[in-house]
């Protein structure tokens, strides 16, 4: 799913092969899905004509600011992505510019939204975002002052696109693994040495996706993003890498490193305690994994009430 490195990625491909170009020609697929608010035949006729002036992002959503608006905003949902002539066949938008430049936003899973805004800013969902990750990150002690008001797994916050803007499954997985946070440590009960860990960890994952335009492949090798995928439970320098829902996602984590401290870690040595073997044989679980599995039990009800990181129907937004 494209997350902020990704988005930031299009963004810069768009500003540097067609800012100041005029659209000569549009054509937009007719999918309401994917293209919320207004018909392709009205898309493809107020874009003619007109000259890409910038391209912006704020979080995961990127909108196109023309020589006159109305604007055309993108949320790339889980395959939405940006390309230049040559580089995909496009399905739902494409845009021939001066000098034969084809841009195009393409989504083979249509999760994605493309609308036509006067002022992308002003409305949901980029109106309801909070700072962005990259460009608005707060500051260290305004960032801990926060984190100590919030009585919510830190994973789901992190998630939660109305706290910060533009961090995903994989970015949120890669920053706590760093930090040494579990997922689901309540936000609440983080140490002051925790939170700024965890806020310089967001700040270096985020500025070093972004130098490399989100490809992976130039990701540092001790990055946990690399074993992450599958849910497949498999090992980073020698210590194993687990599984556990957190925020509504499967997030990987390290149990070694990423331990439950305070009463959280008071409260599941004590529910171990009264565990019978008999319950053990339920879950089907280890000693330690059973640790992840008493957390979940008792915050699903926190986390999975917000629809923090997924892509909603018209008329909802992003929080």
């Amino acid at each position: 799913m494209p997350e902020l490195p990704e988005v930031e990625a299009a963004r810069r491909a768009i500003e540097e092969h067609c800012a100041g170009k005029r659209i000569c020609e549009c054509s937009v697929a007719d999918d309401p899905k994917v293209i919320d608010g207004v018909s392709a035949s009205e898309l493809e006729v107020t874009l003619v004509g007109k000259t890409i002036v910038a391209a912006l992002r704020k979080g995961k959503n990127l909108w196109l600011r023309l020589d006159s608006p109305p604007f055309p905003s993108f949320h790339f949902g889980m395959t939405g992505a940006i390309c230049i002539k040559g580089v995909a066949v496009t399905k739902y938008v494409r845009s021939s510019l001066d000098d034969s430049v084809e841009f195009c936003f393409t989504d083979k899973r249509r999760f994605a939204r493309v609308r036509l805004l006067k002022d992308p800013q002003s409305v949901p969902p980029i109106s309801e975002l909070g700072p962005d990750a990259l460009l608005e990150l707060v500051p260290v002690d305004e960032f801990v002052e926060s984190l100590s008001k919030k009585k919510i797994a830190i994973k789901a916050l992190l998630l939660d696109q109305g706290f910060i803007s533009g961090i995903g499954n994989w970015i949120a997985d890669e920053v706590l693994y760093q930090a040494k946070i579990h997922p689901l440590q309540i936000a609440s009960s983080l140490t002051k040495e925790s939170c700024k860990s965890l806020h310089k960890c967001i700040r270096e994952v985020i500025k070093h996706a972004v130098e490399v335009d989100a490809n992976s492949s130039y990701f540092p090798k001790e990055w946990l993003f690399h074993l992450r995928w599958g849910k497949k439970s498999g090992k980073i320098n020698g210590k194993k890498i687990e599984f556990v829902t957190a925020g509504g996602r499967n997030s990987a984590y390290v149990p070694e490193l990423q331990k439950l401290t305070g009463r959280q870690l008071e409260g599941v040595l004590g529910t171990k305690r009264r565990k019978s073997g008999s319950e053990q044989e339920e879950y089907g679980t280890t000693f330690e994994e059973s640790e992840s599995i008493e957390c979940v039990r008792t915050h699903r009800w926190k986390t999975s009430t917000r629809k923090n990181d997924g892509i909603h129907g018209k008329g909802m937004t992003e929080k």
